[in-house]
């Protein structure tokens, strides 16, 4: 099932090349070794490939090769399901912008759109903007900051109405 949503996300990314809006931008570089680490889903766009997942995390380990390992996981149905993935940094973004892949020769766009300056919370979306996930370090961000988030992201061109709260009871 979670090989499915991969497969769905990734097809769409590859071959979605229109945008709205002003032109997309990242921030203008990122620390790999401070980005590593577990972070929480607070909110996203809905998309069935996630439907019914509640408590999503990811977690980024940066390989020796300067590859890093993506490993999300979720509850659906009272069960924990997961993906590992790989990515790759592409050349000359600064480590803003990402290629992930999960399996096979597909690949999506990952770009980093809005961080912290303390690598507590971030912004990833997709340049055809139908994709956006605000992450955290904690299960939980409170409300001021997720409302600058949103309203960057807003002037960046996406329609935050979409965004959906992802966290339920962390156990």
């Amino acid at each position: 099932m979670v090989l499915r949503w991969i497969s769905v996300l990734l097809s769409g990314w590859s071959i979605s090349g229109c945008t709205s809006g002003p032109e997309l931008k990242t921030v203008p570089s990122v620390d790999l070794s401070r980005y590593a680490g577990q972070w929480y889903e607070i909110e996203s766009f809905p998309h069935w490939f996630q439907r019914g997942c509640t408590n999503s995390f990811a977690r980024y380990t940066p390989m020796p090769d300067g590859r890093i390992e993506v490993v999300n996981v979720c509850q659906k149905n009272g069960r924990t399901a997961s993906i590992r993935g790989l990515a790759r940094v592409v050349p000359g973004s600064n480590n803003s912008k990402l290629k992930v892949r999960f399996f096979g020769p597909f690949e999506g766009d990952y770009w980093i759109l809005d961080l912290d300056p303390n690598y507590q919370w971030v912004a990833v979306g997709h340049p055809n903007r139908q994709y956006l996930w605000i992450l955290a370090r904690t299960p939980d961000l409170d409300e001021a900051t997720l409302r600058g988030i949103r309203e960057r992201l807003r002037q960046q061109g996406f329609d935050t109405n979409r965004l959906r709260s992802t966290i339920s009871a962390i156990q």
